[in-house]
């Protein structure tokens, strides 16, 4: 390939990356205030965060994408450029996959850490930040690095907004180059090593976070709970 139909796919993968990065974020924050809310002690809490992840996991992603950008705006009488469309599309459905993920997480969390904090007197806040939170995200991390890496492949479904992502511009070179299998060759290529990078990455996070966990002091017991040496002073009688 020339130079300029070089640039053209650095071009495309630039986008694709800051498509999924802004994509991960919502659906990170999407997945955590969901997933938290399906454990809410309000039904209604439950119902609605229920609701939501049922609505946007049983239907189509590519559809999604063409409500926010082709249906919505006529009916709201606004326009998003096409990042912000795809952005909310994609981080909207797949942070509908990621609560079920830390929903899963947190019931999974032994009810007696629960229960302990409970004892102690702890807000539900309090719990949810000091003792489910931190037991529960190390294990959310191998099945979020598996939806991140289903998101890298969703954010080719943009082109078809006319967004100049890696997908459309391989589109774009295959044109000119009147050539498929060279051009989708490298495409893949480039995808898996995106993809692979992400895994590595969400590797080393898993380690680190569960390597905290393993340092984590334990607290000794209060002096005047442990058990008093008996000593033999002036021997037995």
């Amino acid at each position: 390939m020339t130079s300029g139909l070089w640039e053209l796919v650095l071009e495309g993968v630039w986008v694709t990356i800051q498509l999924l990065v802004f994509s991960s974020l919502l659906a990170t924050a999407v997945s955590f205030v969901v997933g938290v809310a399906r454990t809410h002690r309000l039904w209604i809490v439950r119902f609605l965060a229920g609701f939501y992840t049922e609505v946007f996991r049983g239907t189509s992603a590519l559809v999604m994408i063409f409500w926010v950008f082709f249906v919505l705006p006529p009916a709201f009488g606004w326009q998003l450029v096409p990042m912000w469309a795809g952005t909310l599309a994609l981080g909207l459905t797949y942070g509908a996959y990621g609560s079920e993920i830390v929903r899963g997480a947190l019931a999974a969390v032994d009810p007696a850490q629960q229960e302990g904090g409970i004892a102690l007197s702890f807000t539900p806040w309090q719990r949810m930040r000091l003792i489910l939170l931190p037991q529960a995200v190390p294990e959310m991390i191998p099945p979020f690095s598996n939806l991140l890496i289903e998101l890298l492949k969703g954010t080719a479904l943009v082109s078809i907004m006319g967004m100049g992502d890696l997908a459309f511009s391989g589109n774009l070179v295959r044109l000119a180059l009147q050539e498929s299998a060279e051009i989708y060759t490298y495409v893949l290529l480039i995808y898996f090593v995106i993809a692979f990078l992400l895994t590595r990455v969400m590797r080393g996070l898993e380690k680190k976070l569960k390597a905290g966990m393993g340092k984590a002091p334990v607290r000794e017991p209060d002096a005047e709970l442990k058990r008093p040496e008996t000593s033999n002073v002036g021997g037995a009688a």
